[in-house]
Order: C-alpha cells, then structure tokens, then sequence
C-alpha cells in the first residue's frame, strides 16, 4: 500500500513537472514571437514619419526657377514630404547662408539648385559633416559629397542649337553668343556645345560674345548695344530662354525680328509663345517643372533605402515651329 502511495506521488509529481515546462516552453515561443513582430513592425512605423527636405534655390526671380520649385513642391505633395525651401537671390554668400540654416533644422536631406559651382562647396561639405545628405540639380558643384546629381546635358544642348542655326543660315552668316553666368558648368557647357559646332563651319562668324547673367533686362541692354555696333546680324544664340526673351524685346525695338534667327534654352511659356508666333525659331525642351519634380522623387528614394544614379541626365530635344504645340512643360 506504501509502495503504492510513493509510485503515485512520483506519477503527479512528474506530471507537475512536465506541466510547468510546457507552460515555461509556451511562454518563451509567446515572447520570441512578439520580438520578431515588434522588429518587423519598426521599419513600418519609422516609413510613417513625415519626410523632410530642404530646398536651396539659387534664385525666384527667374521664371525657370520657379518652375523648379513648383516641381518639386508638387512632388512633394504627391509623395508626403515636408519641403522647406530658401531663396538665394542669385547671390552665393546668401545660399550659404541659407544651407547653413537648413541644416539647423535637420532635415532629412536637402536639395541644392546651386548660385555658383565653385561657392557652393563649402556649403556641401558642411552639410556632409552633419550627416545630411545632398542632391544637386541643375548645376554641378565643383567639390563636396554629393548622393546624385540631377540635370541636362548642356553641352549637348548648345550643340544643338549650334546645329539648328548652321543649318538655317546654310553655313554662311554672322552670329552673337549671349552668354549665361559663366561660374557655372550649366554656361560653360551651353557655350562650349554651342563653339564647338559653330567652329565647323568657317563662313559663320561671330561678331559678338558677351554675359547677361541669364537675366532678361541685362540681356536686353547687352542686345541693345550689340545691335547698335552691329548692323549686318543673321542669328543670335542666347544661353537660356531669359536672355533670348531680352533679346527679343531689343531685336523687335529694332524692327529686325524678321531678319535675325533667335534662339534659346529651358522651354519657358513666354519662350514657347514667341516661337508659335515665329518671332523666336528655336529653344531646348528641358523643363524646370519635371527637374524639380524628379529631383524630390529622386530624394524619397534614396531616404527609403533604395539605390539612386550618381548622375541622372534628363532628355534634351530641339523645340522648333514644327513640333511646339506637341511639347509637355509640366503635368
């Protein structure tokens, strides 16, 4: 009877046993298995923090620019993203000033239209040193760590419209080169595709190169002058669709529209219009709105973890009479 006693006890002891490991068991698998969501559900939960970014202009008071900022802004928008955007009036100290603060304010990553390739460096690096990423677009700048770069191929742009006026004036006539602010690679390539087409044909002279800043007023001065110590003028390349519309005011103050091939670069509407109105031949279809736009697109990515190009090189087309009303500016 003792001996039947014991053997029951050692029955429900084991039993006892065996019931609190299986409880032990149940509640480590319970725990794992919380572990493993919570860390799944991090990611998931950083993805739903608003994004922050920074947006450096060069300048608003240039239509292009503007149409930049609209871009990026509806991307924004489209993406919901936060974008805190400065004015740099053009003026290189100022952007300094400007990406210094923006960086206070840490974003998550700040987009910088450069004022001027070599100033802007210092900027950049400053940037890089508190961890923050940058995206260029339009100019390159000379110097600093950059995550991409987002533009056109200028070079490729000045060549065409290099091309365009060869061809119209038959190889033979003389031409002026108006020129943009030439601390940028954007002016320096525009005028280096343009030279280096123009340099095949020897019966095409240049009569005049002079800067205007890619502003419309100085360019229309400059015209206003060059026309004067020039009479005899078969085409004029403008570096950006500003200067060719100062231009333009010079040339019909003149009474020459007619006589003289302008042409210019960016596909602004006041440029579109002109060229639907034959008073402008030609332009370059790289519109600001979708740089702006792709260049947000472009900064979501990469925040998100995803692989960006070091270089992106939007599409550059000659915009002409023939194929103007067929051209998408913006959505």
């Amino acid at each position: 009877m003792k001996r039947s006693k014991k053997l029951l006890a050692l029955v429900l002891s084991a039993a006892m046993i065996a019931a609190t490991a299986a409880g032990c068991s149940t509640g480590a698998a319970t725990s794992t298995a919380e572990s493993k969501a919570a860390e799944s559900a991090a990611p998931a939960q950083s993805s739903n923090k608003q994004l922050v970014i920074g947006l450096s202009m060069n300048t608003q008071t240039n239509p292009f620019f503007v149409s930049v900022k609209e871009g990026a802004q509806k991307g924004a928008e489209e993406l919901g993203a936060k974008l805190v955007v400065t004015d740099a009036q053009n003026d290189a100290s100022t952007q300094m000033k400007d990406v210094e603060n923006l960086i206070t304010q840490k974003p998550d990553l700040i987009i910088i239209d450069p004022a001027d390739s070599d100033a802007i460096v210092s900027a950049i690096q400053e940037a890089n040193d508190a961890k923050i990423p940058v995206i260029t677009i339009d100019r390159a700048a000379k110097g600093g760590e950059v995550v991409s770069h987002m533009g056109f191929n200028a070079i490729k742009a000045g060549g065409l419209e290099g091309q365009f006026i060869a061809d119209t004036l038959k190889g033979k006539g003389n031409v002026v080169e108006i020129q943009g602010i030439m601390g940028t690679n954007v002016a320096q390539d525009r005028s280096k595709g343009f030279n280096d087409v123009i340099a095949k044909y020897p019966d095409i002279k240049k009569v005049a190169t002079q800067s205007a800043d890619f502003d419309r007023a100085k360019a229309m001065k400059v015209m206003e002058n060059i026309l004067q110590a020039n009479k005899d003028i078969q085409a004029v390349y403008a570096a950006n669709d500003e200067m060719a519309l100062g231009c333009l005011e010079a040339i019909e103050a003149t009474g020459r529209t007619k006589d003289i091939v302008l042409v210019g670069n960016d596909c602004l509407d006041d440029t579109m219009k002109a060229i639907k109105e034959d008073k402008m031949k030609a332009t370059i279809n790289e519109p600001p709105y979708f740089l702006g736009k792709n260049a947000v697109q472009t900064a979501v990515k990469y925040l998100k973890g995803e692989k960006v190009e070091k270089s992106v090189i939007l599409e550059s087309t000659l915009v002409t009479k023939e194929n103007v009303d067929s051209v998408k500016t913006r959505d």
